[in-house]
């Protein structure tokens, strides 16, 4: 799951608005909308990141559509301190 992270988080271009996704997670959980809104980006970008994270089982959705709400997965909960480091890397 480490290279992983680091591949998602850094090694790809959207790297930093997915660490700004999976923050804004961390504090609560949010629909699409909600993020988009929240860190001031398009609606399709918050999309495409949402579905690359879930792609790779970093956040995991309550509900399907429009509305669904997204919170990290228990697996990142588990390696979320490697997280840590790389947040610290990306600001």
């Amino acid at each position: 799951m480490e290279a992983v992270l680091w591949y998602v988080l850094t090694g790809t271009r959207g790297g930093k608005n997915r660490v700004r996704v999976l923050r804004a997670l961390d504090e609560r959980p949010r629909n699409a909308n909600q993020l988009a809104e929240d860190l001031d980006l398009d609606y399709k970008t918050i999309r495409h990141h949402l579905d690359v994270l879930m792609d790779n089982d970093m956040v995991q959705n309550s509900g399907d559509g429009y509305g669904a709400v997204y919170l990290p997965s228990d697996r990142l909960r588990h390696h979320w301190e490697i997280v840590e480091t790389i947040t610290e890397q990306v600001d």
